[in-house]
């Protein structure tokens, strides 16, 4: 991930320059401004691809176009040779630069050809300025608008304090234009496509899923893996010996070594703790080369205060699994600089606990729909957050649109649990002969469940407020905090991001 700041209108650049240094972490590899009529485009860069061209802002030759972006756009080469064919000239190889002249040809209509993670804003001589965030939120955009001026920014903490209380998250899947205010162009694919429509042809009803739909999970599951691994630099993956992360890494395996290399993978947990026994078991398996990082219950505690600050959420549950996966992060950004993640499997093949209370099969699609719609700001904040504080990408194939548009488009009878179909079962019967049989099958845990972090962090924070003070303050925030815990969590928030409300700014889980 690298970091993007953007205003449009009466702006002092020396603002800018505070904002892009507090966005340091996110792009190590460089950093570039450009004031273009009345807008400033700021950008630091984590170098992924074309790693000596890809500086930004881009510009076109004759510079009357600029671009800075944050993210992946995993189908540049097909867009790059088309533009090709059409005569447009590209200066560099990286994939943002196809985005430029996507945007010239089509304005806002042509972030629906883009297939990836992102956040782009282009600037004009002309006047021209768009704004557009991806589908599903993946890549962070926040925006203040006020009478003078709108403002763009990759994370909460880049504002002054003094702009913080206007803050809101840029709406996935929309774009922005000076005069036509947001427009909507992409959203879930909650309706299935001819391709699945034909796929569920004569299947829809069964109870069970013929060989063509596993096999059609395991195709879509594998190409997306591979095209996650598409990067100038090391990649490796996070393994937390979950099903997840297990079938990325097993998939990311077999993909590494059919091109002559071996995938590293990261596990993190206290001594002894499920996880980490499970992620060994797992990498011996596929045949991975493994590392782990193993931490103790005080190092967990002393990690708090700054987890919190680079999440910039106090949610215990994000909390939880934030402050091990921040461990492993920075221990993996000694060897690579992207990981590959399982996060999203949960989400499209119902893997929450609270799923295996809905009977109705319409009830359980609407509710995977609306989690998918609420990741941006819950999963995906803490996904991006603890990556790119060390300055590396994550990418996450089960949220790649392909994988997307499948996992809804199936039938969620088929996802339901009961005594026979333990949660996910769906995505566990497509990878059968995948993973050892007891790994396949392993019952979920969180990840802070898994690895030790939940109950060292509980115990210890919960002990930090009294009962009167929890009474106290606990309606500082609405809805109200939940516990003690969350409480301890909120005032160190309150310490990292002065000046912010977070109502509609931070996403919270419903139990903490």
């Amino acid at each position: 991930m690298s970091a993007i700041v953007a205003a449009y209108g009466r702006f002092d650049p020396a603002e800018g320059h505070r904002m892009l240094d507090r966005l340091t972490h996110r792009g190590p590899d460089g950093e570039g401004t450009q004031t273009i009529g009345n807008t400033w485009l700021g950008h630091r860069r984590l170098a992924i691809v074309d790693l000596e061209g890809g500086g930004q802002p881009l510009y076109e030759p004759d510079r009357r176009l600029w671009l800075i972006g944050d993210g992946e756009v995993y189908n540049h080469p097909r867009l790059r040779q088309q533009l090709e064919n059409e005569g447009r000239v590209f200066r560099t190889e990286s994939d943002h630069e196809i985005v430029l002249h996507v945007l010239d040809n089509e304005g806002v209509d042509g972030f629906t050809k883009l297939w990836g993670m992102y956040a782009f804003i282009l600037a004009g001589a002309d006047g021209r300025f768009i704004v557009g965030r991806d589908p599903l939120g993946i890549t962070p955009l926040y925006w203040v608008r006020d009478d003078d001026t709108v403002l763009f920014a990759s994370e909460l903490k880049a504002f002054d304090p003094d702009r913080r209380n206007d803050v809101e998250p840029f709406p996935p899947g929309h774009a922005w234009i000076p005069g036509d205010g947001l427009v909507e162009f992409g959203g879930l694919p909650e309706r299935r496509t001819g391709q699945v429509a034909q796929l569920l042809t004569g299947a829809e009803d069964q109870e069970e899923p013929p060989e063509e739909v596993l096999t059609a999970i395991r195709d879509t599951l594998y190409t997306a893996v591979a095209r996650s691994m598409r990067a100038d630099v090391p990649v490796g993956a996070l393994l937390s010996g979950g099903l997840d992360s297990s079938l990325v890494c097993a998939i990311g395996a077999k993909v590494a070594s059919e091109q002559g290399w071996t995938l590293p993978t990261f596990a993190v947990g206290l001594e002894g703790s499920d996880d980490l026994e499970a992620a060994r078991r797992v990498a011996e398996a596929v045949g991975t080369e493994h590392h782990e990082r193993v931490y103790t219950e005080d190092e967990l505690i002393d990690w708090v205060p700054e987890v919190i600050g680079v999440i910039e959420s106090f949610d215990p549950q994000l909390v939880h699994s934030s402050v091990p996966n921040l461990l492993v992060s920075r221990y993996a950004a000694r060897y690579v600089k992207v990981v590959l993640i399982g996060e999203g499997a949960d989400e499209l093949f119902a893997g929450y606990e609270h799923y295996g209370d809905i009977s109705s099969h319409e009830e359980l699609h609407d509710e995977l729909v609306e989690t998918m719609r609420g990741l941006h700001n819950l999963g995906l904040q803490r996904v991006d957050r603890v990556a790119s504080s060390n300055a590396v990408e994550s990418r996450i194939p089960f949220l790649d649109f392909d994988v997307v548009e499948l996992g809804l488009g199936l039938p969620a009878h088929w996802k339901l649990t009961n005594g026979d179909r333990p949660e996910k079962w769906l995505l566990r019967k497509a990878f059968e002969g995948w993973l050892p049989h007891d790994l396949l099958w392993r019952p979920k845990q969180q990840f802070g469940q898994g690895s030790g972090a939940r109950e060292v962090l509980r115990d210890h924070y919960e002990a930090t407020i009294s009962e009167k003070e929890f009474q106290r303050d606990r309606t500082a925030v609405e809805p109200p905090l939940r516990t003690r815990e969350e409480l301890a969590y909120y005032r160190s928030f309150q310490q990292h991001l002065t000046g912010l409300e977070p109502e509609g700014v931070v996403g919270r889980f419903a139990e903490a």
